[in-house]
């Protein structure tokens, strides 16, 4: 004869056994035990740094370009490119020099200017 209540209590010495495998103990409500020092880490994306990264990149490689074309030279380039129309006056205008792309320009020609001295 098997009691009923057997299964019960062997399902409940396993599931006791799992959670002292994991580090979790029988805790007092409102203490810190084991398995408050366990957590798993929240794993969030950094979708805000890779956009703000993606962003810098840009306009320093925006400053970079003006730098090494000359501002006439650029400013003529990327009128060009808009004239096209299409695609390309879109493109045209992400290409205009304003004053980030500018600033990162004087920036570039600081530090040169710098290293030749």
């Amino acid at each position: 004869m098997s009691d009923p209540n057997l299964k019960d209590f062997y399902n409940r010495v396993v599931r006791i056994e799992q959670a002292h495998s994991m580090g979790y103990g029988f805790e007092a409500e409102g203490t810190l035990g084991r398995s408050f020092y366990r957590r798993t880490p929240v794993r969030r994306r950094p979708v805000f740094r890779v956009g703000l990264f993606l962003l810098a990149f840009c306009f320093g490689l925006k400053g970079a370009i003006h730098y090494h074309m000359g501002a006439e030279a650029y400013d003529r380039r990327v009128a060009e490119i808009e004239a096209r129309g299409g695609l390309d006056a879109v493109q045209g205008f992400l290409m205009r020099s304003e004053p980030l792309t500018r600033m990162v320009s004087q920036g570039i020609d600081i530090v040169i200017e710098r290293s030749r001295n």
